[in-house]
């Protein structure tokens, strides 16, 4: 679980299904106390991930870590990949105000199989549910989102691919460490989501 870990930080891979907070869900089990538990202390989560979504969240591991943390996060270049229904431009930058907020997220086309992609995400702002809300919008909803997706699509990958889950999960992460420097940390891609991308490559190719 834990990807990076040094006097100030710690990244982990969140699975999918966990919130990563308790305040933002009403569950026993959350990340932040499994994180306190594997480095028995308390930490500061600097950002979320939805909780059906995985890969890389950072957490400070003193409070002066966190303000600094947060106070660069704007510099925070954050790489998603996501599993998409419809093929989006192979590079574009989406600029679509969300709940009145200016927010954008830039997009690159990795590759296509059917009727669907995998695409990397950028998001340069942090609205809630950006990346999900931005791909809807220019009509390429992400697999597996129950809010924003399509149901025909997500339980075509249900039954199909074995995905139980939202398509996209967090990468890699680069942002100024506190102390200096830069923090980067990648995270491979879960295990369930790659399984699913390419049994789906290897069904819809061959048609």
């Amino acid at each position: 679980m834990i990807l990076h870990r040094d006097a100030r930080c710690v990244a982990v891979d969140k699975p999918s299904g966990v919130a990563t907070h308790r305040g933002w869900a009403d569950d026993d089990d959350a990340l932040l106390q499994r994180v306190r538990d594997a480095v028995n202390c308390y930490v500061y989560p600097i950002h979320r991930l939805d909780r059906g979504a995985s890969g890389i969240v950072l957490f400070a591991l003193d409070k002066e870590a966190a303000r600094a943390f947060s106070d660069a996060w704007s510099e925070a270049d954050k790489r998603y990949l996501a599993v998409t229904r419809g093929h989006p431009p192979e590079h574009a930058m989406i600029d679509h105000a969300i709940d009145g907020a200016p927010s954008r997220t830039e997009i690159w086309r990795q590759r296509t199989f059917g009727r669907y992609a995998v695409v990397e995400a950028r998001p340069h702002t942090g609205r809630l549910h950006q990346i999900r809300r931005h791909l809807k919008h220019i009509s390429c909803p992400l697999i597996g989102d129950v809010r924003y997706g399509k149901g025909e699509h997500n339980r075509l990958w249900r039954e199909r691919f074995a995905l139980h889950r939202l398509a996209l999960h967090c990468t890699s992460l680069r942002v100024p460490h506190c102390e200096g420097g830069e923090l980067a940390v990648t995270c491979p891609l879960a295990p369930d989501l790659a399984a699913a991308i390419e049994r789906a490559a290897m069904e819809l190719l061959e048609r």
